[in-house]
């Protein structure tokens, strides 16, 4: 479910946050970054709540007097979080909330294991979302995704939205 997480998350964060400080990058980052226990077979830290409030305490802690080096670094976390929320792991308790409810994985089944028919449709909506971001943000501008290339920035996510 790579373009389900890597869309879906930096456009939420756009829309709900509308700062063109933040490095979108870095939120793609955050929220695949628990696919690799995909790619190990089991869940681990990663998707468990856990994993983004020790990062975002890490870059609380790591960034005090570096307040442009703390607005970056906050889309790992933002991602991480993102990734709990988009993929569903809030509804596995004993993974949401691990290590409360014991210590042990073993059995604890993947979200990303769900119907390869719901995993398709996460992909094509994320292409959606893709498609949708590429006009909302003027992506279609040579100098905005240099800019989102060079920086992680969305000059256009700070439009305000309009009335009708």
């Amino acid at each position: 479910m790579l373009f389900w997480f890597a869309f879906a998350a930096p456009v939420l964060v756009a829309e709900v946050f509308r700062s063109p400080m933040i490095d979108y990058r870095l939120v793609i980052v955050g929220a695949l970054l628990p696919l690799v226990e995909v790619i190990a077979g089991r869940a681990f830290v990663l998707h468990t709540l856990l994993a983004p409030v020790v990062a975002l305490t890490v870059v609380m802690v790591a960034t005090v007097g570096r307040r442009l080096l703390r607005r970056r670094l906050l889309g790992i976390p933002i991602g991480l979080f993102l990734h709990l929320v988009l993929d569903g792991t809030w509804t596995s308790a004993e993974l949401f909330w691990w290590p409360l409810f014991g210590w042990s994985l073993a059995d604890v089944q993947l979200p990303e294991a769900r119907s390869l028919g719901l995993r398709l449709l996460l992909e094509v909506l994320g292409i959606g979302i893709a498609a949708l971001a590429w006009r909302r943000y003027a992506l279609d501008d040579p100098e905005a995704r240099s800019r989102l290339r060079r920086t992680g920035h969305l000059p256009a996510a700070v439009r305000p939205v309009r009335s009708r």
